[in-house]
Parts: structure tokens; C-alpha cells; sequence
């Protein structure tokens, strides 16, 4: 089970690598006005996007093993898997703001998406003071 914990781990820090990243592309699509950068940009996004989750599956699929090897359970990890949840969600809210960057769509501020950006920062820092302090 430690393999399992090794790879779990360096698949969450690798997925919120790019969940830290995307965001801020976010921020530079929302500020540019050239075309041609623009367009490098949204490449860049797209294949983030694509990778990032890639890393997500497997993150996902081995902290399940983990949870039902281990058979954890308490308040912590209740807390801990709503977060998880969150933070999936706020994944595909990165796809659904990339569509719309795509699409010429995006109606928010680069001041919003620096907001947007802080957020998984928030979101992994309660969920690594869950699980290593379980505090209920």
C-alpha cells in the first residue's frame, strides 16, 4: 500500500501543478489583446487542460484504492472527500472557462481569474491539514 500512497501523491502534486497553472493563462488570456498571442495561449491552455487531467484519473482511482485498503473513516475524511469533490468540480470549471476563452465568450476580469487562480491553493492546503492532522 505504500507504492500505492507514493504514486497517489505524486499524482495529486502533479495534478495541482496544473490546476495551479491554468488559471494563471486564464488571467494572461484575459488581459491580451493580440491575436497571435492569444492564440498560443489557448494551445497552451488546451494541452494543460488535457494533461492535467490525465493526472486526475489516476489521482482520483488511487486514492479510492487507498480509502477502501485502508477502510478510513471519520469526520476528516468525510470533510477531506467533499474537498475532493471540490476540487473536481472546480476542475471542470477550468474546462468550461477554456471553452469559453475558445469561443471568444469570457466575460470575466483578469482581476477575477487572479481570485479564481488562489483557490486550489486554498482547497489542497485544507485537505493536506486533513489528512495529517485529522483533527475530528
Amino acid at each position: 500500500m505504500l507504492w500505492i500512497k507514493a504514486f497517489h501523491i505524486v499524482f495529486i502534486a502533479s495534478w495541482f501543478a496544473g490546476l495551479f497553472y491554468l488559471p494563471r493563462i486564464f488571467v494572461n488570456l484575459a488581459q491580451e489583446t493580440d491575436t497571435v498571442a492569444t492564440t498560443r495561449l489557448l494551445l497552451m491552455g488546451r494541452k494543460l487542460f488535457r494533461f492535467t487531467t490525465m493526472l486526475a484519473v489516476p489521482a482520483v482511482l488511487l486514492g479510492l484504492w487507498l480509502w477502501l485498503g485502508y477502510g478510513f473513516k471519520g469526520g476528516w475524511m468525510h470533510a477531506k472527500l467533499a474537498l475532493v469533490l471540490l476540487v473536481i468540480g472546480y476542475h471542470h470549471a477550468c474546462g468550461s472557462l477554456l471553452k469559453k476563452f475558445e469561443n471568444g465568450a469570457n466575460k470575466r476580469s483578469h482581476v477575477w481569474f487572479r481570485y479564481f487562480n488562489e483557490v486550489p491553493v486554498l482547497m489542497l492546503t485544507a485537505i493536506v491539514i486533513l489528512v495529517v492532522v485529522k483533527p475530528f
